[in-house]
């Protein structure tokens, strides 16, 4: 039998790895052509943590055996007799990096050791050093090569914040016109004001 495994980074479209392989083959030899594969270090713990179908811890499966047995001795047919349907693969369990690695098929033939039949995307280093695939970017900055971004949707912002500030600007112009106006008013007042000085008594 042929079993097909799909490895992804969670949150990660940009990124897969398939592999086919054989039911017999051991954990451990899945995880070091992962390891080769993909460049993880060769000095940290791994373990496979396996989940069923509705996400359900079922076995744990390390260099030491942690209840379920170790992995050079489990193989990914016993895994999906007991039910597995998928592992988070833990490269480096100090650190918590991880993949997932999820059962996508079995079928009949005769599979050999474990081999990448697609792929998408860099390996997962470069994600953690910030590489952003074109399908995890938003949808404002998604554009193919030669083709303009579209600046639309910004100009309409733009446009809209400067007819906001034109509209303040012209606001605050009023309020100076009606300000000037008003002292305009109180000197004319003052100008116009009857002074007594105490000699109109004397003319009546």
């Amino acid at each position: 039998m042929i079993y097909s495994y799909r490895v992804t980074l969670a949150g990660i479209k940009g990124f897969y790895r398939i592999y086919e392989m054989s039911g017999a083959t051991t954990l451990y030899d899945f995880h070091k052509q992962m390891r080769s594969d993909m460049e993880f270090a060769q000095d940290q713990l791994i373990m496979f943590k396996a989940l069923n179908d509705v996400g359900g811890v079922v076995a744990r499966y390390g260099l030491f055996d942690l209840g379920n047995g170790t992995v050079d001795k489990v193989t990914v047919e016993q895994t999906a007799k007991a039910g597995v349907k998928s592992f988070i693969y833990f490269y480096d369990v100090l650190n918590k990096k991880s993949v997932i690695v999820t059962l996508e098929g079995i079928r009949e033939g005769n599979g050999g050791v474990p081999m990448i039949v697609d792929s998408k995307g860099p390996n997962p280093i470069e994600f953690e050093n910030g590489y952003v695939a074109f399908e995890d970017l938003p949808d404002s900055q998604r554009h193919l090569p030669g083709q303009k971004p579209d600046w639309d949707s910004l100009g309409d912002d733009d446009d809209k914040d400067e007819d906001e500030g034109a509209g303040s600007g012209d606001d605050s112009s009023d309020e100076d016109d009606d300000k000037d106006d008003d002292d305009e008013k109180d000197d004319g007042d003052e100008d116009g004001k009857e002074v007594y000085d105490g000699t109109e008594d004397l003319l009546l």
